[in-house]
């Protein structure tokens, strides 16, 4: 197997060659529609999940990573997963996990969704034969249009504040004025939202879908539905205004 190294996406990456992997699909596709989609992360106890899908998420994320206060074993997706009624995506979030760990994450949890949070490759993600988002942490100086480019097999790039040495859940925003306006309409919005900005968020950057996790928390893993709510009513609130302009 070669093994190349190169700097891409702000990254210090090793491209491995590997086989087939997942479907391609555009890398400008206009996602975004007049409903903003949602997806709380960092679920750790089945109320949560319950209060996130009865609230009117999307989505929900478990997180497969061991440093991570929000961490779930596999044991617990699995009951996580099953508790959820039809139509919640269930996303599993990695970072720089071995490919035999994703397997058996895989094997015994429902995930609809991979997610990869550290320095994976195109190939690495698409091994999986799963649909699969790329969390890319922004900065100043990442290309984000090389980044989409890079990771087309991706079904979304997801944006998160980049903060050295932690790998997402940081409650830190962005500049969002660093997104290109091509990706807007494409992209996850992450990093540092709650109910007191989401609404901005949404009316600057118009993105496909919002990911919340420290927002919506009463303590690190611990949600708080009333805040969950309260965060879905923002979302509802601006998208709803947006379609009355």
């Amino acid at each position: 197997m070669k093994v190349n190294e190169r700097k891409d996406c702000g990254l210090e990456v090793r491209d491995e060659e590997a086989g087939e992997g997942f479907s391609l699909s555009p890398v400008f596709y206009p996602l975004s529609s007049d409903v903003t989609r949602v997806k709380i992360c960092g679920i750790t106890r089945v109320e949560d999940a319950l209060a996130a899908a009865h609230s009117g998420a999307d989505a929900i994320g478990l997180v497969f990573y061991e440093h991570s206060p929000r961490h779930v074993s596999i044991a617990q997706a699995a009951q996580l997963a099953s508790a959820l009624p039809p139509f919640v995506t269930t996303v599993g979030l990695f970072v720089n996990a071995d490919a035999v760990f994703v397997r058996e994450v895989l094997a015994q949890v429902s995930l609809d969704v991979l997610q990869f949070h550290g320095d994976e490759t195109p190939e690495y993600c698409a091994q999986f034969a799963k649909p699969y988002l790329k969390a890319i942490r922004v900065k100043a100086g990442v290309d984000l249009l090389q980044c989409a480019a890079r990771f087309r097999s991706a079904k979304s790039l997801l944006l998160d504040a980049y903060i050295e040495g932690i790998h997402g859940g940081t409650g830190a925003v962005f500049e969002w004025s660093l997104i290109p306006e091509e990706l807007r309409s494409q992209i996850i919005l992450s990093g540092g939202l709650d109910e007191s900005n989401v609404a901005v968020a949404i009316s600057q950057v118009r993105p496909y879908a919002v990911d919340v996790s420290s927002g919506v928390e009463a303590e690190k893993g611990i949600k708080d539905a009333r805040k969950i709510e309260r965060f879905m009513h923002e979302v509802m609130r601006i998208d709803h205004k947006r379609l009355n302009e």
